[in-house]
């Protein structure tokens, strides 16, 4: 658990370090493929120096394809149709959707997924109930996808290294490079034929990829897998909502100080009482 709450308290400035200097400035599909490119050569080295079967590497790849390049194809879309404090609000589901993609592996499926789905979007139509444009719910949908993109690919990795034969199971920094080549996979035939020529133009620009790609990226995703690996499935869960009280603090103190907060607090409060429905309704 330590491991995953020091990613937690490392991602919670990467919301706000994008949506304060990135978005709207320098185009998401190359601020994408810019974390990636970096996040890969911090692992390159071992990779070239440890071997792997063909069939495991790709299995790594695409679930880096899905749990980082296409999770963040949605994520920064969501910052140019939201406000970072409504961006780490809507991200309240994740945990459901780590469950749940779970209960889907087991074949299993309870109603209460729907009828917390319906909370969960009365929640977010009153933060901004006097502004409900096609934008906010274009991004509330957007957001969903990164969630479910994030969600899968955590439980795909643990689900993935809890079943590798243990006698042939190597040290997981030396293969992890094959997760962001997964999503190199993604990210570079979308920044190719969808970005456009918006480049960082300073050097405060420059430094916040830089930082996201090599650390929040290239160290963050790493230890926040490897910390999945050695937690239930249930802590796991609770640990990907640790973020968003955590992320709303730096950006509500340091960047965002006149966000209506009563209006935030009531979504939050009804989304939040959308994910105690999941938990107290006992499944059948």
């Amino acid at each position: 658990m330590a491991l995953l709450w020091a990613i937690t308290l490392l991602w919670a400035f990467s919301f706000s370090l994008i949506g304060v200097y990135l978005a709207g400035q320098v185009d998401s599909y190359f601020a994408v493929l810019t974390r990636v490119v970096l996040a890969a050569l911090v692992f390159l080295p071992l990779l070239l120096r440890n071997p792997l079967a063909p069939k495991l590497a790709l299995q790594l790849m695409g679930i880096g394809a899905i749990q980082l390049g296409l999770m963040y194809l949605f994520y920064y879309q969501s910052f140019l149709l939201l406000s970072v404090p409504e961006v780490l609000i809507f991200t309240i589901f994740t945990p459901v959707y780590v469950t749940l993609i779970y209960d889907l592996l087991e074949r299993r499926f309870h109603p209460r997924y729907l009828v917390s789905a319906v909370l969960a979007i009365g929640g977010a139509a009153i933060m901004r109930w006097n502004n409900l444009n096609e934008d906010f719910w274009q991004g509330f949908l957007v957001v969903q996808g990164a969630n479910l993109c994030f969600a899968t690919g955590q439980v795909l990795y643990k689900y993935r290294l809890e079943h590798w034969p243990q006698a042939q199971q190597p040290a997981q920094h030396k293969i992890f490079g094959w997760f962001y080549l997964g999503a190199l996979a993604v990210v570079l035939p979308a920044w190719w034929l969808l970005g456009q020529p918006a480049y960082p133009t300073s050097n405060l620009q420059w430094s916040v990829l830089i930082w996201l790609g090599v650390v929040a990226s290239g160290l963050g995703y790493f230890a926040w897998n490897l910390g999945a690996t050695q937690v239930s499935s249930g802590q796991l869960a609770i640990m990907n909502n640790a973020l968003i009280p955590a992320g709303l603090l730096v950006n509500l103190v340091l960047w965002n100080r006149d966000t209506d907060l009563l209006r935030l607090s009531a979504g939050a409060v009804i989304m939040l009482l959308a994910l105690w429905l999941i938990r107290a309704w006992p499944p059948r």
